[in-house]
């Protein structure tokens, strides 16, 4: 009996031992808040990782930009934000309060709203559930409060959005009897964000408002702004199936013309290539036997061509002879993983893209699987030669194609706009927009709202329908998107395919076409000052409800897509007279409405003093263009048109105007319009100008 006393006192002094341990290496770390510019405040919190978010894409801030917003104070209670580090994780901890609304955290495809969600952000398609898993982990949340947090890591991050109920919480939840309480919940309040990160340390920033969307705004213009894709990108796609040849690929472009239907970029898939999966980066001589001259034949006729890749190399491929030393120790569907954290991967892949593509006139690419799923990617024991953790790799891995592929036009002087996978913080500045296999329209749509969130673009790329109504609804929302795409890839379709809605689909294209003077002052307004070009309603105001299926493209336009078996549907307008885009009839001030379009148009509104310029024709890529200028309500107002050369890098270098539009009454009460005229040797691709007043 003695013995086993004694055996149990020991066991218990290394239980208390152990804990006691364990309490000690627990620590709250202390840190302090930097003023990084106007408004954002970095803190360095344990030992941070010399690889990160920023870091691996290699961006700079636009503090100039930054400094030039409206001023703002830290917008969080200091002490109450806390950090641990404990068991080689990194623990954090930010306050809610009660009616605080959280967005952001990634792509997700059902949900705006991410207060009660728990989530891994983790690189991955998606897979029809919001729990991290995304085409875009970002790890960026933002409040109904106005201002934002970056959690500047590229681990897999968990995050508890107001579900971990902690027992030193300021606000603790009432303890319920569920036996007799029918108020009992199984998810009781909680008042904290919490956050894992796998890593003894993290940079931590905040980003602030006063407005959710002047965060929004500072956050992108920390990643060195949004893109400004060339006018060519801003019109119509369409992708051909897998394995055409040059002939074919000519026929496709001679039907758009028969059909009258606009066509700016042509996409090729995987059959341009001699192999794929894995992939040569070679073209096929039997069905390209000569790809630099279909490719003048293209341009020729005002269409730019965009290639199909994935990341995995052939064995067969002639860059593999250098490329080998700096892949990874395992492969995809039998292909070479090249490790893009090397220079000399960059420098390989870089050389043979340009000399091969680049040279004879290729525009711009679409990065196919770069995201997912598990049993697609590398497992995350993979060993990379850069010494990059597999986690890591994952994680980086679209967003550092991206920047290959943007320093590569970069050097040509010449801005691309392409398709992407994967992508992650760091990224808004590259000129990629995000897609993917998932194919829910409605999903779309809360997709294109949270990508406004997180400093990326999403596309509702349009394959197939199983009705003309589908596939004109869906046209319909491509056409409001930043890239208007139909993907024929794997069925052939074309946008006259459903011939009893031909001239509608044709009629929603045509008014994307002639709404790029608007759309690319959106996407100038993006690279300058961080707007996003397509925004959550949560970005415009405040709203009781969650709105999952309206958006806004710009300040003034109000897109409310209807979906197929619908003939009706609540639209909610934020403060302010509203007007229906197509006939200047005012629907409504500051409330909801229900509207019933029809079949031929997807309802657009415009907000009280909206100025919005539309080409007169389809030519808006290069050189002078006629305007349209179509204003809305019965107040003077004011827009600011941008342009510059449409296709290069001189913008960067002041080559650009801001062309202000205004409208006045004069003396006797009617509305005139007018535009300034550019400052010497500044752009002016503005020809002749036509003023419509909408409202009567």
């Amino acid at each position: 009996m003695k013995y086993i006393s004694n055996l149990l006192f020991s066991l218990c002094l290394i239980t208390i031992t152990q804990f006691l341990s364990m309490e000690a290496a627990s620590q709250k770390v202390s840190f302090h808040w930097q003023k990084m510019a106007n408004g954002v405040w970095k803190a360095e919190v344990g030992k941070p990782e010399a690889k990160n978010l920023l870091s691996i894409s290699g961006v700079s801030p636009k503090i100039k930009a930054i400094n030039d917003m409206p001023s703002a104070n830290f917008p969080i209670a200091e002490n109450e934000i806390e950090v641990e580090v404990y068991d080689g994780k990194t623990y954090l901890k930010f306050p809610l309060d009660k009616t605080e609304k959280i967005f952001g955290l990634g792509l997700n495809f059902k949900t705006v709203e991410q207060r009660g969600r728990i989530l891994r952000l983790h690189e991955d398609h998606y897979d029809g559930v919001d729990n991290g898993r995304s085409h875009a982990p970002i790890p960026f949340y933002v409040s109904s409060k106005g201002y934002g947090v970056f959690i500047n890591s590229a681990r897999y991050i968990d995050i508890w959005v107001g579900t971990g109920v902690r027992v030193d919480s300021k606000t603790p939840a009432d303890v319920r009897d569920r036996n007799t309480d029918p108020k009992w919940s199984a998810s009781p309040y909680s008042d904290n964000v919490e956050v894992l990160i796998p890593a003894e340390g993290v940079e931590l920033f905040v980003f602030g408002g006063p407005s959710t969307l002047d965060a929004v705004s500072r956050f992108n213009l920390y990643q060195g702004g949004g893109c400004l894709p060339p006018k060519w990108g801003l019109g119509f796609w369409h992708r051909t199936p897998t394995l055409f040849n040059d002939a074919q690929l000519l026929e496709e472009v001679e039907g758009f013309t028969k059909h009258q239907f606009p066509l700016t970029v042509i996409g090729l898939e995987p059959g341009w290539q001699s192999k794929s999966y894995p992939c040569t980066y070679e073209w096929d001589n039997k069905r390209f036997p000569d790809p630099k001259g279909l490719i003048k034949t293209l341009k020729d006729k005002g269409i730019y061509t965009n290639l199909w890749i994935n990341p995995y190399i052939s064995p067969d491929a002639k860059l593999m002879s250098t490329l080998k030393p700096f892949t990874s120790s395992h492969t995809v569907w039998s292909g070479y993983i090249p490790d893009y954290a090397m220079k000399q991967t960059n420098t390989i892949i870089g050389n043979h893209l340009k000399k091969n593509l680049l040279d004879i006139g290729v525009s711009g690419f679409k990065m196919d699987e770069n995201d997912g799923f598990d049993f697609w990617l590398w497992p995350d024991v993979a060993k990379f030669p850069s010494k990059m953790p597999a986690e890591m790799m994952r994680q980086t891995y679209g967003m550092m194609m991206q920047k290959l592929n943007t320093q590569l036009y970069r050097t040509e002087n010449k801005r691309t706009y392409g398709l992407v996978r994967g992508t992650n913080a760091g990224a808004t500045s590259f000129p990629f927009v995000i897609y993917n296999d998932y194919y829910s329209h409605r999903d779309f749509i809360t997709a294109l709202i949270n990508s406004s969130f997180i400093g990326t673009l999403w596309t509702p790329e349009v394959r197939s329908s199983g009705s003309a109504e589908d596939w004109l609804r869906r046209m319909q929302t491509v056409c409001f998107s930043p890239i208007a795409m139909l993907n024929a890839w794997s069925d052939g379709t074309k946008p006259w395919t459903f011939p009893e809605v031909e001239k509608e689909v044709a009629d929603v294209a045509n008014l994307r076409m002639q709404l790029i003077p608007y759309l690319y002052t959106c996407f100038a307004e993006y690279a300058f000052y961080g707007r996003p070009p397509f925004r959550a309603m949560n970005l415009v105001d405040a709203f009781p409800n969650e709105i999952k299926d309206q958006y806004m493209v710009g300040d003034n336009l109000l897109i409310a897509p209807l979906f197929t078996g619908e003939i009706s549907r609540k639209v909610f307008l934020p403060k302010g007279k509203w007007y229906d885009f197509y006939t200047g009839k005012l629907v409504g001030d500051s409330e909801v409405i229900t509207v019933a379009p029809g079949l031929a148009h997807i309802p657009v509104f415009v907000k009280e003093g909206g100025i919005i310029p539309m080409a007169v024709n389809n030519t808006v890529a290069e050189g002078k263009y006629d305007l349209v200028i179509k204003y809305y309500g019965e107040k003077d107002a004011s827009y600011q048109l941008y342009d510059d050369d449409g296709k290069t890098f001189n913008y960067e270098k002041g080559d650009f105007s801001w062309r202000t539009l205004s409208v006045k009454r004069d003396q006797k009460g009617q509305l005139n319009g007018s535009i300034s005229l550019p400052a010497t040797g500044k752009p002016d691709n503005i020809g002749k100008i036509t003023w419509e007043f909408k409202t009567k």
